[in-house]
């Protein structure tokens, strides 16, 4: 399988409260929402969002990817609000070895509700049965409690901690990695 197969055409995913969907333009003022927040940004590798234009710039970044048929986020769509809450992907994916790495990012409003672990399950899920993926994983700075209560909701395993394997924020961070595979998966 290549990447090109799945990305040509980023499918729509759904679960009970969300829609994984391809980001727009459209969604600009609801990531822009979040994205300001540093609440929100204090963990992910990208920077806080200071003007409208910022986030429309990140939207053209994940264009430009849908464009090009390489590896890119869905968005994350309450059905309740209609609102575009957050983004989730796999940041990488290597086809041959049938290995990738799930990321996210999601509002402070939404947190502790359960959505980001929704998004994440429908994610995987996505990806043992569409992707042929042997093992998926996901890292977590250290002190970001949240999203590793999230990979272990989902089921993954806590592997270990990289010394200093991120460069992000300016500085060297240790993460916390986790996996899940293929015959661990039970949704």
């Amino acid at each position: 399988m290549e990447i090109s197969h799945i990305y040509c055409n980023l499918p729509t995913l759904e679960t009970d409260r969300l829609i994984l969907r391809k980001v727009t333009l459209e969604d600009a003022e609801d990531i822009f929402y979040y994205g300001k927040r540093e609440e929100v940004t204090k963990y992910v590798t990208w920077g806080t969002h200071k003007t409208l234009a910022d986030t429309e710039e990140f939207i053209n970044f994940i264009l430009n990817k849908y464009n090009n048929n390489e590896v890119a986020p869905w968005g994350i769509e309450c059905k309740k609000s209609g609102r575009l809450i957050g983004t989730i992907d796999f940041v990488w994916w290597e086809p041959n070895k049938q290995i990738a790495e799930i990321g996210y990012a999601i509002s402070k409003d939404c947190w502790g509700k359960g959505l980001t672990t929704e998004a994440a399950m429908e994610v995987i899920k996505f990806g043992f049965e569409k992707m042929n993926l042997t093992r998926i994983q996901a890292k977590c700075m250290v002190e970001n409690i949240g999203s590793a209560r999230v990979l272990e909701k989902i089921g993954m395993s806590f592997e270990g901690i990289m010394r200093k394997g991120l460069f992000a924020k300016g500085k060297h961070q240790d993460i916390r990695m986790y996996s899940i595979l293929k015959e661990e998966y039970f949704f």
